[in-house]
């Protein structure tokens, strides 16, 4: 069953049902990769609390964690570790399913945590027998919770010209939005002059004011100058934004990559770690596709219209009329739901961010239900002049 776009806003969602891909192996490419997946993505609230960010859906029956997955493919990567941390499970069946058939025997390998990473570095070295066993020169470090299009060959062959022990991929950003992230300063050459992890007051580019560097958590290592960092060091490095990266950039041997523009002509990078952010990127996709979807799905299978959206096994009756919400994973909508009018009545039974976006999730409905099961069976019965039951 399907979603009509706009002209008739809300219809059932998709089901979780299998979805294919067309993604083209590229040829192998000679690099270890890690890609960091144990992120809790606390911000996206509840659809989060027994899953984890990179696995949260994104545009039907795609994942967050895909676009990685898919850029890792269509690059030629055939060795990778993903280090799981936060309610792996999911995850754990996901990777293997959709992406196993991409890589040889061995060549995809999932680690869980089990709450021992103290940070992303340290995942790094407490799986650094496996990277070193992947071989190459060079340790690509990829996040698994941004949506992003990207050719990490390009990134690999930059960074062996750039004579730098790391490359930081990064995009532009204005000024404003940048606290979020590692921001950076950088010469003409690329190298890196400076690097603050999530400042208050984040400084502008050189010529370029108003806008702002920042990393992708996208990283290219030497692997001999990253086991270094990892072991040799008198502080153990704990996190790559707060410890590897500055070192890097203190000794003067880090450079930066930027994203070129994709088909839009822009660069198209987003991190979509809160309600507000993961609801606007998927609009990007309703009428084109700003970096290409790792899974086709039509925008008719998941957009309810007026700015809101369905995740695989929701159910939204043609009665409702949602309005810049999200709509959990199995989650029943009640027929003549209206949300996204009445900001209080929104936030009393459902999430609902400073700017205005809604999450609905089964276990606000199931409250929301009850709450109005309750309030029948106490109002008391009518009676009319005579004493007797109207």
């Amino acid at each position: 069953m399907t979603i009509h776009l706009p002209a008739q806003p809300n219809r059932i969602s998709l089901s979780r049902a299998a979805a294919r891909t067309s993604v083209t192996q590229g040829p192998p490419l000679d690099v270890a990769a890690l890609l960091l997946a144990g992120g809790k993505g606390t911000r996206l609230e509840d659809l989060t609390a027994s899953d984890s960010k990179p696995a949260v859906p994104f545009a039907g029956t795609n994942r967050i964690v895909d676009f990685a997955m898919a850029n890792a493919v269509r690059s030629g990567v055939r060795r990778m570790l993903v280090a799981t941390q936060y309610a792996p499970r999911s995850l754990h069946h996901h990777l293997p399913t959709r992406w196993g058939q991409f890589f040889p025997q061995a060549g995809l390998m999932l680690r869980d945590g089990h709450e021992r990473y103290l940070g992303t570095a340290d995942a790094a070295r407490q799986t650094w027998p496996e990277i070193e066993a992947m071989g190459g020169d060079q340790v690509l470090i990829l996040a698994a919770d941004h949506v992003y299009d990207m050719d990490y060959g390009a990134l690999l062959a930059a960074h062996r010209a750039s004579g730098a022990a790391v490359t930081v991929a990064v995009d532009t950003v204005p000024r404003a939005e940048a606290r979020g992230f590692g921001v950076m300063q950088a010469d003409d050459r690329g190298r890196i002059l400076s690097f603050l992890e999530k400042p208050a007051d984040p400084p502008g580019m050189i010529g370029q004011r108003d806008r702002a560097m920042v990393s992708m958590g996208i990283y290219v290592f030497d692997r001999a100058w990253l086991r270094e960092a990892l072991f040799d060091r008198p502080v153990e490095a704990l996190d790559f934004g707060h410890d590897v990266i500055p070192d890097a950039v203190a000794r003067g041997m880090a450079a930066v990559w930027q994203l070129p523009a994709g088909p839009s002509g822009d660069a198209y990078w987003r991190d979509v770690g809160t309600l507000d952010a993961l609801r606007r990127a998927q609009l990007d996709f309703v009428t084109a596709e700003p970096a290409r979807l790792p899974f086709a799905c039509p925008a008719s299978d998941w957009y309810l219209g007026r700015g809101s959206i369905a995740m695989p096994g929701a159910v939204v009756p043609e009665s409702a009329r949602l309005i810049c919400t999200l709509v959990a994973p199995g989650a029943q909508v009640p027929a003549g739901l209206v949300t996204g009018e009445n900001p209080d009545e929104d936030a009393r039974w459902f999430t609902r961010t400073a700017a205005g976006t809604v999450l609905i999730t089964q276990a606000m409905l199931d409250r929301r239900a009850a709450h109005a099961q309750i309030r029948r069976s106490v109002t008391p019965p009518l009676f009319n002049s005579r004493g007797l039951h109207a």
